[in-house]
Protein backbone atom coordinates (compact mmCIF):
# COMPACT_ATOMS: atom_id res chain seq x y z
CA UNK A 1 0.00 0.00 0.00
CA UNK A 2 2.82 2.63 0.70
CA UNK A 3 4.47 1.97 -2.91
CA UNK A 4 1.24 2.14 -4.17
CA UNK A 5 1.21 6.06 -2.38
CA UNK A 6 4.39 6.48 -3.56
CA UNK A 7 4.05 5.90 -7.50
CA UNK A 8 1.01 7.99 -7.23
CA UNK A 9 2.41 10.41 -5.59
CA UNK A 10 4.30 12.10 -8.89
CA UNK A 11 3.10 12.52 -11.90
CA UNK A 12 5.83 13.44 -14.74
CA UNK A 13 4.05 15.66 -16.67
CA UNK A 14 1.03 18.30 -16.70
CA UNK A 15 -1.58 19.37 -19.20
CA UNK A 16 -1.94 22.81 -19.86
CA UNK A 17 -5.91 23.41 -20.44
CA UNK A 18 -5.61 27.13 -22.00
CA UNK A 19 -8.22 28.46 -22.71
CA UNK A 20 -12.03 27.60 -22.91
CA UNK A 21 -13.22 29.51 -25.74
CA UNK A 22 -15.00 27.47 -29.45
CA UNK A 23 -12.22 25.50 -31.04
CA UNK A 24 -13.54 27.41 -34.06
CA UNK A 25 -11.79 30.76 -32.48
CA UNK A 26 -8.68 29.29 -31.85
CA UNK A 27 -6.78 29.84 -35.14
CA UNK A 28 -8.13 33.71 -34.76
CA UNK A 29 -6.80 33.47 -31.21
CA UNK A 30 -3.28 32.05 -32.66
CA UNK A 31 -2.82 34.95 -35.01
CA UNK A 32 -4.15 37.61 -32.64
CA UNK A 33 -1.50 36.01 -30.15
CA UNK A 34 1.36 35.44 -32.09
CA UNK A 35 1.26 39.22 -33.88
CA UNK A 36 1.28 40.83 -30.35
CA UNK A 37 4.17 38.95 -29.46
CA UNK A 38 5.64 40.24 -32.21
CA UNK A 39 5.15 43.31 -31.57
CA UNK A 40 6.11 43.07 -28.10
CA UNK A 41 9.75 41.59 -29.23
CA UNK A 42 9.93 44.46 -32.04
CA UNK A 43 8.76 47.05 -29.85
CA UNK A 44 11.37 46.18 -26.70
CA UNK A 45 14.12 44.76 -28.70
CA UNK A 46 13.83 48.25 -30.31
CA UNK A 47 14.68 49.99 -27.45
CA UNK A 48 16.74 48.22 -25.88
CA UNK A 49 19.04 48.50 -28.73
CA UNK A 50 18.59 52.03 -29.26
CA UNK A 51 19.55 52.71 -25.58
CA UNK A 52 23.20 50.73 -26.15
CA UNK A 53 23.63 52.30 -29.91
CA UNK A 54 22.86 55.67 -28.98
CA UNK A 55 25.23 57.64 -26.52
CA UNK A 56 22.29 60.50 -25.76
CA UNK A 57 20.44 57.25 -24.21
CA UNK A 58 22.94 56.70 -21.56
CA UNK A 59 21.32 58.04 -18.73
CA UNK A 60 19.75 56.63 -15.60
CA UNK A 61 16.50 56.77 -16.93
CA UNK A 62 17.24 55.50 -20.23
CA UNK A 63 19.28 52.57 -18.23
CA UNK A 64 15.84 51.15 -16.20
CA UNK A 65 13.55 51.59 -19.41
CA UNK A 66 16.25 49.60 -21.15
CA UNK A 67 16.67 46.83 -18.17
CA UNK A 68 12.55 46.97 -18.11
CA UNK A 69 12.50 46.03 -22.16
CA UNK A 70 14.77 43.09 -21.55
CA UNK A 71 12.60 41.88 -18.63
CA UNK A 72 9.49 42.11 -20.58
CA UNK A 73 11.02 40.47 -23.33
CA UNK A 74 12.02 37.76 -21.46
CA UNK A 75 9.06 37.12 -19.39
CA UNK A 76 6.66 37.14 -22.47
CA UNK A 77 9.25 34.86 -24.21
CA UNK A 78 9.03 32.48 -20.89
CA UNK A 79 5.32 31.86 -21.52
CA UNK A 80 3.83 33.18 -24.70
CA UNK A 81 5.89 30.91 -27.24
CA UNK A 82 4.70 27.87 -25.62
CA UNK A 83 0.89 29.09 -25.38
CA UNK A 84 1.52 29.44 -29.17
CA UNK A 85 2.45 26.07 -29.69
CA UNK A 86 -0.32 24.66 -28.12
CA UNK A 87 -2.87 26.71 -29.38
CA UNK A 88 -1.31 25.58 -32.76
CA UNK A 89 -1.66 21.63 -31.93
CA UNK A 90 -3.10 19.09 -29.61
CA UNK A 91 -0.22 18.51 -28.15
CA UNK A 92 -0.72 20.41 -24.71
CA UNK A 93 1.66 18.72 -22.50
CA UNK A 94 5.16 19.95 -20.50
CA UNK A 95 7.12 17.80 -18.63
CA UNK A 96 7.76 18.61 -14.29
CA UNK A 97 10.58 19.45 -15.04
CA UNK A 98 9.85 21.74 -17.21
CA UNK A 99 6.85 23.02 -15.55
CA UNK A 100 9.32 24.07 -12.75
CA UNK A 101 11.52 25.66 -15.02
CA UNK A 102 8.87 27.89 -16.34
CA UNK A 103 7.28 28.58 -13.39
CA UNK A 104 10.81 29.97 -11.48
CA UNK A 105 11.93 31.87 -14.16
CA UNK A 106 8.96 34.03 -14.63
CA UNK A 107 8.61 34.74 -11.02
CA UNK A 108 12.28 35.36 -11.14
CA UNK A 109 11.44 38.16 -14.08
CA UNK A 110 8.68 39.52 -12.61
CA UNK A 111 9.37 39.94 -9.12
CA UNK A 112 12.73 41.64 -10.44
CA UNK A 113 9.96 44.00 -12.52
CA UNK A 114 8.39 44.74 -9.73
CA UNK A 115 11.17 46.19 -7.83
CA UNK A 116 12.84 47.68 -11.09
CA UNK A 117 9.60 49.80 -10.98
CA UNK A 118 10.31 50.97 -7.70
CA UNK A 119 14.16 51.89 -8.11
CA UNK A 120 12.90 53.73 -11.43
CA UNK A 121 10.03 55.71 -9.53
CA UNK A 122 13.42 57.37 -6.94
CA UNK A 123 15.21 57.90 -10.25
CA UNK A 124 12.45 60.03 -11.22
CA UNK A 125 12.53 61.70 -7.50
CA UNK A 126 15.93 62.85 -7.95
CA UNK A 127 15.46 63.70 -11.54
CA UNK A 128 12.21 66.52 -10.25
CA UNK A 129 13.45 67.30 -6.62
CA UNK A 130 17.07 67.54 -7.24
CA UNK A 131 17.84 68.54 -10.57
CA UNK A 132 21.13 69.87 -10.22
CA UNK A 133 22.47 66.97 -8.11
CA UNK A 134 21.04 64.30 -10.49
CA UNK A 135 23.59 62.88 -12.19
CA UNK A 136 26.16 63.00 -9.28
CA UNK A 137 23.17 60.84 -7.21
CA UNK A 138 22.12 58.59 -10.19
CA UNK A 139 25.77 57.32 -10.59
CA UNK A 140 26.35 54.31 -12.94
CA UNK A 141 27.57 52.73 -9.95
CA UNK A 142 24.36 53.05 -7.97
CA UNK A 143 22.08 52.64 -10.78
CA UNK A 144 24.06 48.76 -11.22
CA UNK A 145 23.40 48.25 -7.41
CA UNK A 146 20.16 48.95 -7.93
CA UNK A 147 19.28 46.41 -10.88
CA UNK A 148 21.68 44.07 -8.98
CA UNK A 149 19.44 44.86 -5.78
CA UNK A 150 16.30 43.96 -7.86
CA UNK A 151 18.03 40.52 -9.86
CA UNK A 152 18.87 39.39 -6.10
CA UNK A 153 15.43 39.66 -4.89
CA UNK A 154 13.66 38.12 -7.27
CA UNK A 155 16.04 35.27 -7.62
CA UNK A 156 15.69 34.06 -3.83
CA UNK A 157 11.76 35.20 -3.70
CA UNK A 158 10.82 32.99 -6.77
CA UNK A 159 13.41 30.22 -5.16
CA UNK A 160 10.99 30.48 -2.27
CA UNK A 161 7.62 30.31 -3.99
CA UNK A 162 9.15 27.73 -6.31
CA UNK A 163 10.27 25.39 -3.68
CA UNK A 164 7.21 25.66 -1.53
CA UNK A 165 4.85 25.50 -4.29
CA UNK A 166 6.90 21.70 -5.75
CA UNK A 167 7.34 20.16 -2.69
CA UNK A 168 3.67 19.27 -2.44
CA UNK A 169 2.80 15.75 -3.74
CA UNK A 170 1.43 15.75 -7.24
CA UNK A 171 -0.39 12.84 -7.76
CA UNK A 172 -3.04 13.76 -10.37
CA UNK A 173 -5.45 15.03 -11.60
CA UNK A 174 -2.48 16.78 -14.16
CA UNK A 175 -4.41 19.28 -15.76
CA UNK A 176 -3.55 22.92 -15.27
CA UNK A 177 -6.17 25.54 -15.60
CA UNK A 178 -4.18 27.97 -17.31
CA UNK A 179 -2.18 28.68 -20.54
CA UNK A 180 1.56 28.38 -18.36
CA UNK A 181 2.77 26.79 -14.89
CA UNK A 182 1.93 29.76 -12.67
CA UNK A 183 2.15 29.07 -9.29
CA UNK A 184 -1.89 29.67 -8.08
CA UNK A 185 -2.84 27.10 -10.87
CA UNK A 186 -0.17 24.54 -10.02
CA UNK A 187 -1.21 24.48 -6.36
CA UNK A 188 -4.96 23.86 -7.19
CA UNK A 189 -3.56 19.94 -8.03
CA UNK A 190 -1.76 19.14 -5.00
CA UNK A 191 -2.89 16.11 -3.01
CA UNK A 192 -2.08 18.07 0.25
CA UNK A 193 -3.29 21.12 2.16
CA UNK A 194 -2.17 24.10 0.56
CA UNK A 195 -3.28 26.36 3.50
CA UNK A 196 0.74 27.13 4.52
CA UNK A 197 1.56 27.83 0.96
CA UNK A 198 -1.25 30.55 1.00
CA UNK A 199 0.08 32.28 4.12
CA UNK A 200 3.81 32.10 2.67
CA UNK A 201 2.51 33.83 -0.51
CA UNK A 202 1.03 36.08 1.19
CA UNK A 203 3.87 37.26 3.12
CA UNK A 204 6.17 36.90 0.37
CA UNK A 205 3.46 39.49 -1.42
CA UNK A 206 4.39 42.09 1.11
CA UNK A 207 8.07 41.98 -0.10
CA UNK A 208 8.02 41.85 -3.67
CA UNK A 209 4.46 43.92 -4.33
CA UNK A 210 3.50 45.94 -1.18
CA UNK A 211 6.41 47.23 -0.31
CA UNK A 212 7.83 48.30 -3.47
CA UNK A 213 3.97 50.06 -4.32
CA UNK A 214 4.34 51.76 -0.56
CA UNK A 215 7.69 52.86 -1.76
CA UNK A 216 6.53 54.12 -4.87
CA UNK A 217 3.15 55.78 -3.38
CA UNK A 218 5.03 58.06 -0.77
CA UNK A 219 7.77 58.82 -3.36
CA UNK A 220 5.21 60.10 -5.97
CA UNK A 221 3.78 62.31 -3.29
CA UNK A 222 6.79 63.74 -2.36
CA UNK A 223 7.52 64.20 -6.29
CA UNK A 224 3.84 65.61 -6.62
CA UNK A 225 4.74 68.16 -4.07
CA UNK A 226 7.93 69.48 -5.63
CA UNK A 227 6.00 69.75 -8.61
CA UNK A 228 3.47 71.89 -7.75
CA UNK A 229 6.06 74.46 -6.51
CA UNK A 230 7.33 74.52 -9.94
CA UNK A 231 6.19 77.87 -11.10
CA UNK A 232 6.82 77.36 -14.71
CA UNK A 233 3.14 75.73 -16.36
CA UNK A 234 5.13 73.90 -19.33
CA UNK A 235 7.46 72.54 -16.81
CA UNK A 236 4.84 71.18 -14.49
CA UNK A 237 3.32 69.84 -17.64
CA UNK A 238 6.33 68.25 -18.27
CA UNK A 239 7.32 66.46 -14.92
CA UNK A 240 3.37 65.56 -14.64
CA UNK A 241 3.72 63.61 -18.07
CA UNK A 242 6.85 61.41 -17.14
CA UNK A 243 5.08 60.36 -14.07
CA UNK A 244 2.27 59.91 -15.73
CA UNK A 245 3.74 57.43 -18.09
CA UNK A 246 5.51 55.70 -15.10
CA UNK A 247 2.30 55.38 -12.90
CA UNK A 248 0.57 53.81 -15.46
CA UNK A 249 3.02 51.00 -16.35
CA UNK A 250 3.23 50.44 -12.57
CA UNK A 251 -0.51 49.64 -12.21
CA UNK A 252 -1.29 47.88 -15.23
CA UNK A 253 1.70 45.44 -14.10
CA UNK A 254 1.40 45.70 -9.75
CA UNK A 255 -2.45 45.92 -9.00
CA UNK A 256 -3.27 42.48 -11.38
CA UNK A 257 0.04 40.44 -9.70
CA UNK A 258 -1.14 41.46 -6.64
CA UNK A 259 -4.58 40.42 -6.62
CA UNK A 260 -3.00 37.30 -8.54
CA UNK A 261 -0.80 37.05 -5.80
CA UNK A 262 -1.82 37.63 -2.63
CA UNK A 263 -5.63 36.38 -2.17
CA UNK A 264 -6.27 32.83 -1.13
CA UNK A 265 -6.35 30.00 -3.37
CA UNK A 266 -9.58 28.76 -2.71
CA UNK A 267 -10.91 31.79 -3.50
CA UNK A 268 -9.37 31.59 -6.91
CA UNK A 269 -11.68 31.59 -10.22
CA UNK A 270 -9.63 30.03 -12.73
CA UNK A 271 -10.69 32.14 -15.79
CA UNK A 272 -10.34 35.19 -14.06
CA UNK A 273 -6.80 34.33 -13.37
CA UNK A 274 -5.98 33.75 -17.14
CA UNK A 275 -7.05 37.47 -17.82
CA UNK A 276 -5.03 38.74 -15.00
CA UNK A 277 -2.20 36.94 -15.89
CA UNK A 278 -2.90 38.13 -19.63
CA UNK A 279 -2.88 41.29 -18.23
CA UNK A 280 0.31 41.44 -16.38
CA UNK A 281 2.45 39.02 -18.57
CA UNK A 282 1.00 40.19 -22.04
CA UNK A 283 -0.56 43.64 -22.23
CA UNK A 284 1.64 45.67 -20.04
CA UNK A 285 5.03 43.97 -21.99
CA UNK A 286 2.90 45.24 -25.39
CA UNK A 287 2.29 48.62 -23.88
CA UNK A 288 5.00 48.95 -22.34
CA UNK A 289 7.45 50.61 -25.31
CA UNK A 290 4.42 52.53 -26.38
CA UNK A 291 3.89 54.49 -22.89
CA UNK A 292 7.41 54.84 -21.90
CA UNK A 293 9.90 55.25 -25.71
CA UNK A 294 8.12 55.11 -28.75
CA UNK A 295 6.16 58.46 -28.24
CA UNK A 296 9.15 60.03 -26.22
CA UNK A 297 11.31 62.56 -29.12
CA UNK A 298 14.58 61.04 -27.48
CA UNK A 299 14.11 57.52 -28.79
CA UNK A 300 12.69 58.81 -32.14
CA UNK A 301 15.97 61.18 -32.73
CA UNK A 302 17.74 58.27 -31.75
CA UNK A 303 16.19 56.08 -34.31
CA UNK A 304 16.54 58.70 -37.00
CA UNK A 305 20.07 58.56 -35.84
CA UNK A 306 20.77 54.67 -35.88
CA UNK A 307 19.33 54.07 -38.79
CA UNK A 308 20.42 57.12 -40.81
CA UNK A 309 16.86 58.55 -41.60
CA UNK A 310 16.54 62.35 -41.76
CA UNK A 311 13.16 63.11 -42.17
CA UNK A 312 11.86 65.98 -40.65
CA UNK A 313 11.63 67.59 -37.01
CA UNK A 314 11.37 65.45 -34.93
CA UNK A 315 7.89 66.41 -32.65
CA UNK A 316 7.37 65.50 -28.70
Amino acid sequence: MTMQKLNQSFVSEFILLGFSLDPRTTPLLFWIFLMIYLLIVLGNGLITILICLDSHLHTPMYFFIGILSMLDLGYTTTTVPQMLAHLASQEKTISFSSCVAQMYIFLVLGVTESWLFAMMSIDRYVAICHPLRYKVIMSPWLCGVMVIFCGLWGIISALVYTVFAMRLPYCGPNKINHFFCEVPAVLKLACADTSLNDRVDFILGFSVILIPLSLILIIYVNIFMAILKIRSAQGRLKAFSTCASHITVVTMFCVPAMVMYMKPGSKASPEEDKKLALFYNVISAFLNPIIYSLRNKDVKRAFLKVTGWRGGAVST
